[in-house]
């Protein structure tokens, strides 16, 4: 006998009107999503920590007693912003996308669908989720890395608004992912070869100056570039592209990915009882 195909999400509200239910639903999802990760914080907190230290403590050590600068500032505080924005990066990506591969997996994605909630309130609730731990790791990162390195933050506000936007782009693309694949396998394919080639092409470990033309170009046009040059402005005080253009380009990035994960959840992309 042939199964029904899943609800739509958000059926049960659409034409209602009743956006403060679907507020609170927003809330209720990005709770649970929140108290996912911090009942493992030893796993989705303090582990980003101690690979990033791992990071700074082998370049550390190779570069020894080398005073090593770029674009006028000390290497290591070239280097931490990087870390701390792809530590970030990864773990907003990682949050969203593995909660809905898990919730296929063990096929409780039917209680995700069920639930009266309009399409931009469940994604909403998973894309908060997944940016607020890439937001809570990037604090952790920087605290533990504060001690060892020093920022000297000359734009507190440009730090915190690349943060926030480059948190949630990851996050809505986790989504996104999450959505594609139906295993475990699947999404380590686009983790291996779409996230982890964006950030090791970034600039988080060099100066992107050095790559020849026509990566050159491929570098500045990397969303994770953007994110990272910007925190880099603000919290060391050195950019290799314009601030300015990268909020632009990241909040255009977000606009158009938030548009494409919500048409996607709206129709029920891949999404299975």
């Amino acid at each position: 006998m042939a199964t029904r195909p899943p609800i739509p999400p958000g059926r049960a509200l659409a034409g209602t009107g009743r956006a403060p239910s679907a507020f609170r639903g927003f809330l209720a999802l990005a709770a649970r999503e929140t108290r996912r990760f911090l009942k493992v914080w030893a796993q989705t907190l303090g582990a980003p920590v101690i690979t990033t230290l791992l990071f700074l403590a082998v370049f550390v050590l190779a570069l020894g007693e080398t005073k090593k600068e770029v674009g006028g500032i000390p290497y290591l505080q070239f280097l931490g912003a990087g870390l701390v924005m792809m530590a970030l990066a990864q773990n907003a990506f990682a949050n969203s996308s593995s909660s809905l591969v898990i919730m296929k997996v063990q096929g409780n994605i039917v209680d995700l669908l069920m639930a009266p909630l309009p399409p931009a309130a469940l994604l909403g609730g998973m894309v908060a989720g997944g940016a607020l731990r890439g937001l809570a790791v990037a604090v952790a990162v920087l605290a533990a890395m504060w001690p060892l390195v020093g920022f000297p933050v000359p734009a507190p506000f440009t730090a915190l608004a690349f943060a926030v936007l480059g948190s949630t782009l990851m996050a809505t693309l986790g989504v996104l992912a999450g959505l594609w694949a139906q295993k475990f396998d699947q999404l380590a394919t686009v983790t291996n070869f779409v996230v982890t080639p964006l950030a090791f092409l970034s600039g988080t470990f060099y100066s992107v100056e050095r790559l020849p033309e026509p990566i050159l170009a491929v570098a500045h046009a990397d969303p994770l570039f953007w994110m990272i040059d910007g925190f880099r402005a603000g919290l060391a005080g050195h950019a290799e592209g314009s601030t300015a253009l990268g909020l632009a380009g990241l909040a255009a990035a977000n606009l158009l990915l938030w548009w494409a994960a919500l048409v996607a959840v709206r129709r029920g992309w891949r999404l299975r009882a």
